[in-house]
């Protein structure tokens, strides 16, 4: 059972077990996406940024927004979205 997050370790943190965190990210997949492997992306919010991956390349590059611009670009794209 997949719980979504996906953690990462600091770049702090050393094999001989020096103080270090863990951070996870929670990602949400697009409710446009499919089991056919459509066009589909998920997203992880934070406080302070809004990661972007593209859901079949999960290792893969990510985007980063601030959370102002991700509303205004989720505001733009519904606004222009064909019916």
């Amino acid at each position: 059972m997949s719980t979504g997050l996906r953690w990462r370790k600091s770049s702090y943190s050393n094999s001989e077990g020096g103080a270090c965190i863990e951070v996870a990210l929670s990602w949400h997949k697009s409710s446009y996406s499919d089991d056919r492997g459509g066009d589909c992306i998920e997203v992880a919010p934070t406080p302070h940024t809004v990661h972007v991956r593209d859901s079949k390349n999960q290792s893969g590059p990510q985007l980063a927004f601030s959370p102002s611009a991700w509303t205004d670009f989720v505001t733009f794209a519904a606004a222009h979205t064909p019916a």
